[in-house]
This record gives C-alpha cells, structure tokens and sequence, in this order.
C-alpha cells in the first residue's frame, strides 16, 4: 500500500471523536487565527491586490472573502482567504517542516463549508486531519526544499488540502488517492521573491488551498492521478531534490497516524515575521527592556545561529541590510532586530515604509553580526541568542532555546484571542470580535460552520 493509499484509509476511517481533545482545542484557536489574518491582510497593498485580482477572475459564487463578504466561487474565495491570510507573514509554522499549514487549510474548509453546509466537527475534524498530513509529508525531508528554493507551503500544504477537500466532498479512498496524484502536479512555490522583496511567497497557501479543491472536484468526477506521488520514480521527492544521496524518510508520512499527532508540533506566531528569527527577537526586547539599552549606544549585536537559517534569513547580506519592501524585512535577521531595538517593538504595524528607510533603524542593522553554531538545534526547534556589546565596552546576553508559540513555550489561548483582537480591529468593532471569538471557540457545536463567516463581516477602513 503507498503511502497515499495510507493516508486515504486514514482519513476515510477516522471520525471527530477519533480526535484528542487538544487537537480540537489547538484547531479552534488556528481557525480564530487565520480569521484575525485575513482581516488584517485586508488592508494591506497586497490584501487588496488579492481581492481584485480574484474577483476579476472569478464569478459571484456561494462562498466569501473573509471580512469584505465578497461572494465568488469556492476555489476562488479559497485563494483569496489563503493568500490574504500570509500578507503579514504572521501564520502558524510547523517546525520542522516549515509548512504554514493552517492558512490553506481554514481558507479551503470555509469556502466548502459556506457552499454546502458542514457541521462544525465536520469542519474541525477535516482541517485537524489535512494540516496533519501537510506536516508529515513535510518532515519526510526537513529543510532540503528551503536550500533549493522552495516554499514548503506551496508544495505539501498542497496536499493537506486535498485530503481536506476529499473528506467534506466525501470521496471514497480510491477517489481521494487520485486526488493526492493530481495535487502532486499542482504542487509548486519557488522562494525567489526573497531576492527582489516581491510578494509571490504570499500567494502560496492560496494556491494550496485552491489546488486542493481543484484535485478532489476533479477525482469525484473520475480523473485519475498516480498512488505513488510521494515515493515514486517521478513523485514529489524525486523530482523536486534529484539527489539520491538525500535521506526521504517516507515512514514521517504515515507511521502513528492518529496516535502521534506531528501538527500539535506547530507554533503560533506572536510576531509577523520569518519564525526561525522569533526566538532572537525575543531575546533582544528582553535585553531592550530589562537594562534600558539606547540603541545609539550600542557598537554590534552578535547571534549565533544554526546554519540551516543561513539562507533564510541572513544572506545575502547586503540584501537583508538593506530590505526593499516589508516582505523583504520580514525575512532579514538583520533589519528585523535593527527594528526591535530601535522601536521597541515588533507588531502588525512594522516594517513601514518610513521604517525601511530610517537611517538610525539601518545604522543599528549594519551592526548585526551571526556566525554558525554547530550545536544549535536543526529545524525542529527553534532556539535563539542575542549578545548586545555596548560602545563601552559591557554586553548583554539572552537566550530564547525554544521560540515562543512553539509546543515547548506556548501562547496561551488568552495570547491567540489578543492576537486575534489586534489584528481584526480595522474590520470589527469591539462585540463583532467577541462575536466572533465566541463563536470559533465554540465550532465544535455549531451545527452551520459556514454561517461563521458572516460574524468576519464589518464595515471598517480596510474594506
């Protein structure tokens, strides 16, 4: 049996009473997340790019973007909320995978559960089995898509999706295998956009999410694709590493299925920005405050790192020194401390035009330093230390070993709700978000999830 094949009886045969409860209480909060993304996404250039562009190529249809209630198809509402909900590079990251498996995943369950109505365990149970497999097939070889300048998200959220697509359209096992063979051509999502600050990144869990829909709509009508899509001969691993000296553990996919869960693996941001750089902000704002450091003082600020950062977010140097746009910031060690240090503050307002541009902010970016720490963790945690040397001479250091969010050093559900509440603010008044809240952390009783969409619906400045 494959790998998908596996998947397929997995997801076929597993009910929402087959779910540990905190996976139902962690994919409550995820949900309220994405919500609160979107809703900030909105009103950014990019958000409203997204909108345009998607209801220019889509009809009216029965499901809707998420806060501005414009109707389009599901595929195309499903983009819409999945790219939209990235705009600030603030969704939720499985470690070891890197894969922003929530944002496809709520965007896709929504956009279904609006056209034909779920229930809430319906749609709880199917992103809480889609963002596991978005995970998994994730891990089977952590780290090798990055070097090679692919998005996770776009190649295995992909498939998370799929799953999650098959089991609300209620696919037999047969019919959801075709649909994982079909996502496989589908899968896609190239990192060059780090190089120019452009926005293509955010257009992925999108794609995921629209790609999923697509596969499973298509193998319900009998279009075939290939049982083999991970471990075969020209399956996503093959193709896309091309190196046979690359370890694939294709057991990631399936072993424990249903008993281990791989996605209770996955951090929350608290900070809109690359989240291997998160433990490092941390730190810095610790230092920050607890010794009251004037960044104008300040003559270098050093951080170890592990090196399979080194691409991600600390080089090229020049490059992330001197960031061209807010995604390009997003990505930068160097300039995201520079801005910590010097405003005191990471949020959903950072990385502002003026910011990129202030000749103190990149001053103090010029003064960030790294250099590879063999010891440090691989990608399955992320651990961070900050030394800040002073122009007399006296250093500061703090240490971040796991990035908070992450399972090791979590949010609290008060955290994600305030989360929540800061970024949906310019769409919904104070009872809307609570409304709102209410409602998602209730999902598991709600009898028409779809009907929670129109709880996102406000009316202010950014739609």
């Amino acid at each position: 049996m494959s790998c998908s094949e596996r998947l397929s009886q997995w997801v076929a045969g597993t009910g929402f009473d087959d779910l540990p409860r905190a996976v139902v209480d962690q994919t409550c909060l995820r949900v309220l997340d994405v919500f609160g993304l979107v809703l900030a996404g909105l009103a950014t250039p990019f958000g409203r790019s997204v909108r345009q562009g998607i209801l220019a190529l889509n009809p009216a249809g029965p499901s809707r973007i998420f806060g501005s209630g414009d109707r389009t198809t599901v595929p195309g509402a499903a983009f819409a909320n999945g790219a939209l909900s990235q705009a600030l590079e603030f969704d939720d990251t499985h470690s070891e995978s890197i894969v922003h498996m929530s944002s496809p995943a709520v965007a896709a369950a929504f956009s279904f559960a609006e056209a034909s109505p779920a229930t809430g365990r319906d749609v709880i149970a199917a992103i809480a089995m889609g963002n596991e497999i978005s995970c998994r097939v994730g891990s089977v070889a952590p780290g090798q898509f990055h070097r090679r300048g692919f998005h996770p998200t776009g190649l295995f959220a992909t498939f998370g999706t799929t799953w999650l697509a098959g089991r609300l359209l209620r696919l037999t096992m047969e019919q959801m295998t075709n649909a994982a063979g079909i996502a496989g051509s589908f899968a896609s999502g190239l990192l060059q956009c780090w190089v120019d600050g452009t926005q293509s990144k955010f257009l992925h869990p999108g794609w995921a999410a629209q790609s999923g829909i697509v596969a499973a709509t298509l193998a319900k009508a009998g279009a075939t694709g290939p049982a083999a899509v991970f471990e075969g001969r020209f399956g996503l691993f093959a193709s896309h590493l091309q190196d046979e000296n690359e370890p694939c553990d294709y057991q990631r996919i399936t072993a424990g299925l249903g008993e281990q869960w791989e996605s209770q693996n996955a951090s929350f941001k608290p900070f809109p920005a690359a989240h291997v750089i998160h433990p490092y902000i941390d730190a810095l704002l610790r230092l920050r405050a607890e010794h009251r450091i004037d960044p104008d003082l300040v003559d270098r600020i050093l951080c170890p790192v592990a090196a399979f950062i080194v691409g991600i977010v600390c080089e090229p140097v020049g490059e992330k020194r001197r960031p061209r746009s807010d995604s390009h910031g997003r990505v930068s060690l160097q300039y995201t401390l520079a801005e910590a240090l010097v405003l005191g503050r990471i949020d959903k307002n950072a990385y502002q035009a003026a910011s990129l541009t202030d000749a103190r902010i990149l001053g103090i970016a010029d003064r960030v330093e790294y250099q590879v720490d063999r010891s440090y963790p691989g990608p399955e945690r992320f651990k961070g230390e900050v030394r800040i040397i002073m122009k007399d001479g006296t250093s500061y250091e703090a240490i971040e070993e796991n990035n908070r969010g992450s399972a090791a050093n979590p949010m609290s559900a008060a955290d994600i709700v305030g989360k929540f509440e800061a970024n949906a603010e310019a769409v919904l008044g104070a009872p809307a978000r609570r409304a709102l809240v209410d409602a998602v952390l209730a999902l598991p009783d709600a009898a028409d999830a779809g009907r929670i969409v129109d709880l996102t619906i406000g009316g202010g400045a950014a739609v």
